[in-house]
């Protein structure tokens, strides 16, 4: 399947035509579900939703919890999940033997690419223990499917009535894996104030400080930043220096110093490439307040009201 979108009637006549001179092509008319997910349109209101709400019934219904009682936040504050140790695992292999963790875990996974970024930090948690999963393992899962069966309805929302630019904000939760002391990399990218792209993962050495782990984050977010700045000059259109928004005012000031530093000489030379992104005026940094970062839900699990805070920036 593929969709074709253009501001022109015109050339969406014309790529058709050329696309059914050389394959068999069947035209389904205006786009209305791509993937698993549907598209809402409301031309009165000049927007545009993809919804996953069938395709996240569908796997309710497959792991037994369309009646579950509901969850406000995808993942609670009170979850300190690790690696089962090998005693532990003796211990729990008869009560996980045919419990559908992984296949639960890959449905989950799907929603969060989709259309679901308030997902993204409890996928990325619960994914790590897929290998050996517990009991507390498969409570964390079941407790995603608890928070969508309360917001199956939830929709990315796209609008037209912004001027174009490219915004990220970029986070990181200092040492929360329990197992290696790694920290997690969160960032959150809007194209006309849109939510395009989204990431939540462990960073993959262990941060000395909380400084050099919004670092590393602030770094990852800007490799994101400059894919994005292209593709958009590649459909023609020019953002001009991306912005990102980061909390960490420290982080910020290493990103723009790039005077050798005792404490800073340890951290892996990829990087720092940062400092000649900022330097060419590719990306332009700047400070945002902890309450005002709607990628702080990416990095960590939130109490209900400033989870929904972050759900709606």
């Amino acid at each position: 399947d593929i969709l074709i979108a253009s501001g022109s009637m015109s050339e969406i006549r014309s790529v058709k035509d050329s696309l059914s001179s050389k394959f068999e092509m069947k035209d389904m008319g205006k786009a209305s579900r791509i993937l698993g997910m549907d598209i809402i349109r409301d031309r009165e209101k000049g927007t545009l939703q993809l919804s996953q709400e069938s395709y996240i019934e569908k796997v309710l219904k497959t792991f037994g919890m369309t009646e579950a009682k509901p969850t406000s936040t995808p993942l609670a504050t009170h979850f300190r999940l690790k690696s089962l140790s090998k005693d532990e695992r003796k211990e729990e292999a008869a009560h996980m033997e045919n419990t559908p963790n992984a296949s639960a875990v890959g449905s989950l996974m799907y929603a969060m690419i989709g259309s679901r970024p308030d997902i993204a930090y409890a996928v990325g948690v619960i994914s790590r223990f897929m290998s050996n999963p517990g009991r507390d393992h498969w409570t964390a899962v079941k407790w995603v499917l608890r928070y969508l069966r309360g917001s199956s309805k939830a929709s990315l929302t796209f609008t037209k009535d912004k001027s174009f630019s490219i915004d990220g904000f970029c986070d990181s939760d200092y040492a929360t894996d329990l197992d290696r002391r790694r920290s997690v990399t969160g960032f959150i990218f809007q194209v006309w104030g849109n939510t395009v792209s989204w990431r939540s993962n462990l960073q993959s050495v262990v941060a000395l400080s909380t400084t050099e782990a919004e670092y590393m984050a602030l770094s990852i977010a800007v490799k994101e930043a400059i894919w994005l700045k292209g593709l958009c000059s590649e459909l023609g259109f020019d953002a001009g220096a991306v912005k990102i928004y980061c909390d960490s005012q420290s982080a910020l000031a290493l990103a723009k110093n790039s005077v050798y530093h005792e404490r800073t000489k340890h951290i892996a030379t990829k990087y720092h490439f940062i400092r000649d992104i900022v330097a060419d005026g590719t990306v332009e940094l700047f400070k945002i307040h902890t309450s005002k970062n709607p990628a702080d839900f990416l990095t960590k699990a939130l109490p209900g009201p400033k989870f929904e805070l972050c759900r709606e920036l």
